[in-house]
């Protein structure tokens, strides 16, 4: 009986463990849980990056996730973060027009979320209306690695401006504004939202002007990532009538970058983000707009294309985010314990067979023995040594299952012809 148990329990244990085994390797390997916090690259303080990380900051916090703003110098810098797998950063903001797919490999995108204005600002004193004007100037142009700089310096030299006739300053954000104000700079570019504060306090600053720019369907044609927008007179405050003239302005569009290996659900995190912020209308989109199901430069993530045509799955939209990440994983427990252990429990009788039968053919081997050592001359010692191995014998298989009759009964028979030999020769009979 002991024996028996053993097996049994060794058995149920093997069970058990590949049991939690394969539900470890689904968990951690098939469905791993989203992290907590994740590190987004944005650009200079104040700039249009920053300003819509910290809106996605406050979405992503209502389901319970953490989003790190990075301050960079922008695209470029931001670029090489999210290929350097070193660096934390699973997401960043990058600019159309610096770099694409073939140049960033192991990248994908959430879609265009939005126009970038370059703004140009100057003294209200200074009159200039073309950019071939520039010569001779002192303009900010963006730090080295930021998308900003890599498109006005490329606008710029279309015009004729470049480092041997002009003086390009990197600077950008309150640096920006703070060398245009102190007369260390002439000319201010800023890539940037209009809904940015920083833009917002320049265009109602009366010692400005914002400078409307001039051949902007040429430049489009020559630079097609490039667009025309317009700011319309009034637009910024109607009843200061801020700008007081329609503005033409150069733009182009942004997108969110994410590493290819970041969780699913954070990506999906993240487009809902995006829909909520960067799908209301404004100054230069219309409602909808963005963010984009396509990008030109990068393949778009599944699970954000999947997002903006089917939204939430049927999970999200009624259970909170952090709480259907359990479930989810909760599911996956529940199938991969049924995978696992519907085939073990079917394979379960048939071991239980097996030891059943294994545990019989020892109690004949034991029986055998006994049957053997009756057939020579035996002192009162040993037939009392075999009468006590032929009760434990007899013992052991009562406690094997009735149901099992062919193998109980056989048994069970020979147990008794043994015990009856053993009498016959305690008695002084024949064998």
């Amino acid at each position: 009986m002991l024996t028996l148990s053993r097996q049994r329990l060794l058995a149920v244990a093997l069970s058990i463990l590949c049991a939690l085994g394969g539900m470890w390797l689904a968990l951690e390997h098939l469905v791993p849980a989203p992290p907590k916090t994740i590190i987004i690259a944005a650009g200079s303080r104040g700039g249009a990056y920053e300003f819509y990380a910290q809106k996605y900051r406050d979405i992503l916090a209502r389901h319970h996730v953490a989003l790190d703003i990075r301050t960079t110098e922008g695209t470029v810098e931001n670029l090489r973060l999210l290929q350097d797998a070193s660096s934390g950063v699973s997401a960043g903001f990058v600019q159309g027009g610096v770099s694409n797919s073939s140049q960033a490999p192991g990248l994908e995108s959430l879609g265009r979320i939005n126009y970038l204005a370059f703004f140009i600002f100057c003294r209200s004193t200074d009159r200039f209306d073309e950019l071939a004007q520039l010569k001779g100037k002192s303009i900010v142009v963006g730090p080295d690695s930021s998308g900003t700089n890599s498109v006005v310096t490329r606008i710029l030299k279309i015009n004729g401006i470049t480092p041997q006739n002009a003086t390009f300053l990197p600077l950008a954000g309150r640096a920006a504004v703070d060398a245009l104000n102190s007369g260390k700079a002439d000319v201010l570019i800023l890539g940037n939202v209009v809904e940015a504060p920083l833009i917002q306090n320049l265009l109602r600053d009366p010692g400005l002007r914002l400078v409307s720019v001039k051949h902007v369907k040429a430049l489009t044609r020559r630079f097609p990532v490039l667009t025309r927008l317009e700011l319309p007179s009034g637009v910024i405050d109607f009843e200061k009538n801020i700008p007081n003239t329609d503005v033409t302005l150069i733009g182009t569009t942004s997108s969110v970058l994410v590493r290819d290996d970041v969780h699913p659900e954070i990506i999906g995190l993240l487009a809902r983000a995006l829909v909520e912020v960067n799908g209301e209308p404004g100054v230069f989109q219309q409602f909808g707009e963005f963010p984009t199901q396509s990008d030109p430069e990068y393949p778009m993530a599944e699970s954000a294309r999947d997002f903006y045509k089917n939204g939430p799955s049927l999970l999200h939209r009624y259970v909170p985010f952090w709480l259907a990440n359990y479930a989810r994983r909760a599911l996956a427990i529940l199938l991969t314990a049924v995978a696992i252990l519907v085939p073990v429990f079917s394979y379960a009788p048939k071991l239980y067979l097996w030891v059943l039968r294994r545990r019989i053919l020892g109690l004949y081997r034991e029986l055998r023995a006994v049957e053997h050592g009756l057939g020579s001359a035996l002192s009162p010692s040993a037939l009392a040594a075999y009468d006590s191995d032929l009760d434990r014998i007899d013992r052991a298989s009562k406690v094997l299952p009735m149901r099992h009759s062919d193998l109980f009964f056989a048994l069970r028979t020979h147990i008794d012809l043994v015990r009856a030999r053993l009498q016959t020769i305690r008695s002084g009979g024949t064998t």
